[in-house]
């Protein structure tokens, strides 16, 4: 250990740390790892075994067991409304596009949507959407060959339950020889994690966690709600009996009243009498309103508003939303399961098939499409701009089969004809054809034109919609000034003028 003098001389160590700042030099190491056992959030704990998880939820009501969250999951509304989750994302279309240009990366791309057809990514993804219900999720990669590829033969999600992460986050599977987990082979599973607000939770914090208290409540009020319909939803049938009366004959009026609940007829004995005690409470007494409480607090949180599990628009939507789930909800579960799926199998696949290639990008198509009305009325404000859509744009936004009408082309002027002189060529005419002055005053402002175009050009092209082109178009006009234009026509105008003189003179002369 180093020493050095502190301001009253006395030599005292210096930590690692402060040598490190001292000398200005940054800290490689991982300084707050959980590997050594020293997370104090857990206590110590091996940290090659597996890791108890952090969910206070989890720990207290279900002693760490993920099965406290599957009976959460038996509720009606959490199951209709992560079910309308689910199916939200796996009604979105997904894609395969390549990583790059070249064509290893277009063939990499092509073979994994051969491979992703042919197993269902629908279904794994429905699946390992569970994961946000429970804070992660965990499947096993089966591989096979076709030859000189290895392929996906399937992708069987694993109940998390049989798993867990150790210190170092590294998967390891309980089993019943070894219930601190096995380690696993590397690029063999595809596991996330998702919810929690730091990365030394490995399991993640999932919706089970936040729906658990109001599922828990609504299931209480059921059993007193229950407890009150019984009490109070029928009259309490009254029996009354003589003061003389014997034992017997008052066990015959309890029978009496006993089976007023279930036959249609009754005898007493002479002298007794039988009535009905309509109950004094009315109502419900709010367990239908706690009922409906926590069935929108459930839905709010697994959809993000409660308009779509109600039929009506909810305090939080409108009718936009019915039936829907919120699209930032769908788009963050797609980019997910999508986005772990590339960084770990696609990158395996591609290494193993198409070293040189870029790995492709697997995704779901989640942004609603545009309106083909309001595309077109697009189109057509940017054609009267001057410009002309291209076959595969037409093809891309409006689907069909398209052929591309001819287009006259302009006859170029020849060489001799283009002058590409600034305006005071007007002075020199050709004299051989009257034609030669318009041609020579259509180059000049073509120049100028061809600059107001290509800053159009450049501002339609980077705008993301109409109200963009329009702001630009407005913001534009003050440098795109006439005065240029206006020179060049007055110049071409003095030059024809003189000319024009030039040839009365000449026909005087010769009639002369």
């Amino acid at each position: 250990m180093d020493f050095e003098h502190n301001k009253s001389g006395l030599l005292v160590p210096v930590s690692f740390a402060a040598k490190s700042t001292s000398r200005g030099r940054p800290e490689m190491r991982e300084v707050a790892t959980t590997r050594d056992g020293r997370d104090i959030t857990r206590g110590y704990v091996d940290p090659m075994l597996i890791q108890p998880p952090t969910d206070s939820v989890l720990r207290i009501r279900g002693n760490g067991d993920y099965q406290v969250y599957s009976e959460v999951l038996r509720d009606d509304q959490v199951a209709s409304s992560f079910g309308q989750r689910r199916l939200a994302l796996v009604g979105k279309e997904w894609a395969v596009d390549p990583g790059g240009e070249s064509k290893a990366d277009k063939a990499a791309a092509e073979h994994l949507e051969e491979m992703l057809q042919a197993l269902g990514w629908d279904r794994v993804t429905d699946k390992m959407m569970y994961g946000v219900y429970y804070g992660f999720a965990v499947a096993e990669v089966m591989w096979a060959r076709d030859g000189k590829h290895i392929t996906i033969d399937d992708i069987k999600v694993r109940d998390r339950r049989r798993f867990g992460f150790d210190g170092e986050a590294r998967l390891r599977m309980k089993t019943q020889g070894n219930p601190q987990g096995e380690l696993l082979p590397d690029r063999k599973f595809w596991s996330f994690q998702t919810g929690a607000d730091h990365d030394d939770e490995p399991y993640g914090i999932g919706l089970g966690h936040w729906l658990y208290w109001p599922v828990f409540f609504k299931r209480a009020g059921m059993r007193y709600w229950m407890t009150f319909l019984e009490r109070f939803g029928q009259p309490t049938s009254k029996g009354t009996y003589p003061k003389n009366a014997t034992p017997n004959e008052r066990q015959k009026l309890l029978d009496a009243l006993e089976a007023i609940n279930t036959d249609s007829g009754i005898a007493v004995p002479d002298g007794m009498e039988i009535g009905l005690l309509e109950a004094a409470r009315s109502g419900t007494a709010d367990y239908s309103k706690l009922y409906e409480y926590m069935d929108r607090a459930i839905a709010k949180m697994t959809l993000g508003q409660t308009a779509s599990s109600e039929g009506s628009p909810g305090r939080l939507g409108n009718d936009d939303l019915q039936g829907d789930v919120r699209t930032d909800l769908i788009k963050a579960d797609g980019d997910l399961i999508c986005e772990s799926f590339n960084r770990s199998v696609v990158r395996w696949l591609t290494g193993w098939n198409y070293p040189n290639a870029k790995p492709p990008r697997v995704y779901r198509k989640v942004e609603p499409e545009e309106d083909a009305a309001k595309a077109a009325e697009r189109d057509r404000t940017i054609c009267d701009m001057g410009f002309r859509p291209t076959l595969k744009h037409i093809q891309d936004n409006y689907g069909g089969d398209w052929i591309e009408k001819a287009v006259e082309e302009p006859v170029p002027h020849s060489a001799a004809d283009r002058n590409d002189n600034d305006a005071a060529s007007f002075a020199e005419p050709d004299t051989r054809q009257p034609q030669t002055l318009s041609q020579q005053l259509d180059n000049q402002l073509q120049r100028q034109a061809d600059g107001w175009i290509n800053q159009i050009r450049a501002l339609v092209n980077s705008a993301e919609s109409l109200d963009e082109v329009r702001d630009g178009l407005t913001a534009l006009l003050p440098d795109m000034n006439l005065a240029q234009y206006a020179n060049l026509m007055a110049e071409a105008l003095r030059v024809a003028e003189l000319a024009g003189r030039d040839d009365l003179m000449n026909e005087v002369a010769r009639a002369r």
